[in-house]
């Protein structure tokens, strides 16, 4: 994740990383909504 977040820092791409538990919580195929900008994710299904 650390190569995900420099990379998308230097190319100026809003990017989501390192959220607490997001694997455990957020189901195969489940639909989302992610802000880059505010790190906001809204869970749609």
């Amino acid at each position: 994740m650390t190569h995900g977040s420099v990379v998308a820092r230097e190319y100026g791409i809003p990017a989501v990383v390192g959220v607490h538990q997001a694997t455990t919580r957020l189901a195969t195929g489940q639909r989302i909504r992610l802000d880059g900008s505010t790190g906001v994710i809204e869970v749609l299904s």
